[in-house]
């Protein structure tokens, strides 16, 4: 893997996690219910939770990709074909916070951790995700276990800023996400990229 592939990749995560999804939400919403207290069992709780979501989505994954080439050109295109339907659905998409009081309220740090690792381990989207994003900065060519250690520890350090700088910011964040313009940028943003990253996957020479 380049240095400007893992910049690309860099820029690319940056962008996405922007983007607030379920846990994202999760965390300004109990970040605004709980305060400070909250901050480090959530932010905990995404980064393990992202690196659950990774593995699972990688361990069968870097067998099938390493076996032929025929599988891991196949691997990119179902994952372009699928970053373009996500794409699709985040143009037409709204994103909608949850009403103020609506989150639980969990008695514990340990409960609050709970919780968002759930939300963002076992999310079946996210997994899904993390198949067809990864083959797109990966050279077959080259080993892949190194590149997807690079890419993954990369991803979770990028979410894990991501969470902190959201709780940090709760009350700010919810502010800005209520406003319809807002949640549009954010879609369009978001969708776009999705959309470029499904047509570079389709379009690029494999193997």
């Amino acid at each position: 893997m380049t240095f400007a592939t893992w910049l690309a990749f860099v820029g690319a995560s940056i962008v996405l996690l922007i983007i607030p999804g379920p846990t994202i939400l999760a965390v300004i919403s109990y970040s605004i219910s709980h305060g400070r207290r909250a901050r480090l069992a959530l932010v905990a709780a995404v980064a393990l939770g992202d690196s659950t979501a990774m593995l699972l989505s990688l361990a069968g994954l870097g067998a099938l990709l390493a076996a032929s080439a025929f599988w891991f050109t196949a691997v990119k295109i179902v994952g372009g074909l699928y970053l373009l339907y996500l794409g699709w659905r985040l143009l037409r998409a709204g994103v909608t916070l949850p009403a103020p009081g609506a989150a639980p309220a969990p008695v514990s740090r340990l409960r609050l951790f709970a919780n968002t690792y759930l939300v963002t381990a076992l999310n079946p989207k996210g997994i899904m995700f993390f198949v067809a994003f990864l083959p797109q900065f990966i050279q077959p060519q080259a080993d892949l276990g190194p590149q997807y250690a690079v890419l993954a520890a990369t991803f979770v350090a990028l979410a894990t800023l991501n969470a902190t700088l959201y709780a940090l910011f709760a009350n700010q964040a919810r502010r800005l996400l209520a406003t319809p313009r807002a949640q549009r940028r954010f879609n369009l943003a978001g969708g776009s990229l999705l959309s470029a990253a499904g047509v570079w996957a389709l379009t690029a020479r494999h193997g």
